[in-house]
């Protein structure tokens, strides 16, 4: 399922991240990569902050539309 769809504080891995090469690059360089654990500290309009590593980072709904769990 995508990012999106996960429940405040709950705790997952990475499975898959979909996209373009660019964009695949972009999350990758802020630390979602496959098998990483993550977790959505909070959801603003749509847009989430979660928490990857020691990093709590915002990324846009889009972008975690493309990220599978």
């Amino acid at each position: 399922m995508p990012l999106t769809m996960v429940n405040q504080d709950e705790c997952l891995l990475i499975k898959k991240i979909n996209g373009k090469d660019d964009v695949r690059k972009f999350l990758e360089n802020l630390g979602f990569v496959v098998g990483m654990e993550v977790s959505v500290v909070s959801k603003i309009c749509g847009n989430l902050i979660v928490q990857i590593k020691d990093s709590r980072v915002a990324i846009s709904s889009e972008m975690a539309q493309k990220i599978i769990v």
